[in-house]
C-alpha cells in the first residue's frame, strides 16, 4: 500500500514539475506575459516517459496568443518530445482559431481588402464592397470560401448578394462590367510573416463563429534555427 501511495505521489510531483517547466518555456520562447494561462496535457503516466527519455504526446493550449501583430487561440500537440539532450521531436500539429476581430486584423494587411466589413458565417468569410454605378455606390455582399494554396490562405468568392437577393457572377458582370472584377477576384493572404518556416498551413475552415486553421510542424524545428525564423511575404 505504501509503495502504491509513493508511486502516485511521485507521479503527481513529476507531472507538476514537467508541466511547470513546459509553461515557463512556452512563455519565454513566445515572449508571453508571466501570467498568461497555458494548459498542458500529457496523456498516460509521466514517470515511465521520463525514464524512456521522451514524452509520447504533449498538448499545449493558450488563448489570445500574439504572433506578429495578430492574436489567436492556439493548440499544439507535439509527439516524441525529448526530455534531455538535443530536445528533438518527431513532429507536431497545431490549430489556430481566429474570431471576427482577430481575422479583421489579419486581413487588414491585404491591400485593397475591406477588412472592416469582415464577418464569419459558416462555411464562409463574409465581406462587403461598394461598386460604383453612374456615380452611386452599390453595396455588394460577398461570401468567401477559405482554402489553402501554396501554404497560404486564399479567399474565393462563392456567394454574391445585391441587397437581399443572391446573384451570379455573370449577372454582376452584366450589370457592372469590368468593375465587378473588384469583388469577383480571389484574395491571397500571405501568412508566412506570422509563422516559423518549419510550420505549414494545411487546412482552413469556418466553424461556428471562428476561422480554424490547421498546421503541420516539422519535427526538426526544435533544433534547426532556420526553421524557427518567420518567413517573408513578397
Amino acid at each position: 500500500v505504501l509503495a502504491v501511495a509513493a508511486w502516485f505521489a511521485a507521479e503527481a510531483i513529476a507531472r507538476q514539475v514537467v508541466t511547470g517547466v513546459v509553461r515557463d518555456q512556452v512563455r519565454t520562447q513566445l515572449s508571453l506575459p508571466a501570467d498568461q494561462p497555458i494548459d498542458v496535457e500529457i496523456p498516460g503516466a509521466v514517470i515511465p516517459q521520463l525514464i524512456s527519455g521522451s514524452i509520447d504526446a504533449l498538448t499545449i493550449a493558450s488563448d489570445d496568443v500574439a504572433f506578429g501583430g495578430v492574436t489567436g487561440d492556439v493548440t499544439v500537440t507535439a509527439h516524441d518530445v525529448a526530455v534531455r539532450g538535443s530536445g528533438e521531436m518527431s513532429g507536431a500539429t497545431a490549430t489556430v482559431s481566429l474570431d471576427e476581430a482577430q481575422l479583421r486584423t489579419l486581413l487588414s494587411s491585404v491591400e485593397g481588402f475591406p477588412a472592416d466589413t469582415v464577418g464569419l458565417a459558416a462555411p464562409d468569410v463574409t465581406m462587403s464592397m461598394d461598386l460604383q454605378l453612374f456615380g452611386a455606390g452599390i453595396p455588394v455582399g460577398v461570401g468567401l470560401t477559405p482554402t489553402v494554396a501554396g501554404g497560404g490562405l486564399v479567399l474565393t468568392p462563392a456567394v454574391l448578394r445585391l441587397g437581399e437577393s443572391e446573384v451570379s457572377a455573370d449577372a454582376l458582370r452584366s450589370q457592372f462590367g469590368r468593375i465587378a472584377d473588384t469583388v469577383l477576384r480571389d484574395w491571397d493572404v500571405c501568412i508566412a510573416q506570422y509563422i516559423p518556416a518549419g510550420v505549414t498551413l494545411t487546412a482552413v475552415e469556418v466553424t461556428g463563429e471562428v476561422l480554424v486553421a490547421d498546421f503541420l510542424v516539422d519535427g526538426a524545428i526544435a533544433t534547426d534555427p532556420t526553421l524557427q525564423q518567420n518567413g517573408t511575404c513578397a
